[in-house]
């Protein structure tokens, strides 16, 4: 599932990572695996949390709008992290990044994951990951 989130990141990842210049070109893929990585964890930690699992369902099979969901700020804050932590690029710079990724990733990911022609992606499948 994580190399899924990781083909999805990159998808999007043009003008917020490959196009960046507060990311040198040497740490795009850095940046891709990093912010999937951190995507995922997130999510698997909601979930783990227990009451992650409504909103995450809530987020991902309903009408819920990506920007507006409690998920998607968890998210958005443990990948901002995790950029500055991992590629040491400054706090402003990892948010934006994060901040035009990740509407493009929730969406597609909900997309997938209703989709039942598409298997990359599936609502037990994060939750599995989560176990």
């Amino acid at each position: 599932m994580l190399e899924n989130l990781i083909q999805l990141v990159k998808e999007n990842a043009g003008e917020a990572i490959i196009n960046n210049p507060a990311i040198p070109n040497e740490l795009n893929d850095s940046a891709i695996e990093s912010t999937a990585g951190s995507i995922f964890d997130s999510l698997k930690n909601q979930f783990a949390g227990g009451g992650g699992t409504d909103m995450i369902t809530n987020l991902l099979q309903g009408d819920q709008n990506a920007g507006s969901s409690p998920v998607t700020s968890g998210v958005l804050s443990d990948t901002i992290s995790g950029l500055v932590s991992k590629l040491g690029i400054s706090q402003e710079a990892a948010a934006g990044v994060v901040s035009q990724i990740l509407p493009k990733v929730i969406d597609s990911l909900k997309s997938k994951t209703n989709d039942p022609n598409d298997n990359s992606f599936d609502f037990e499948g994060i939750w599995w990951a989560a176990q």
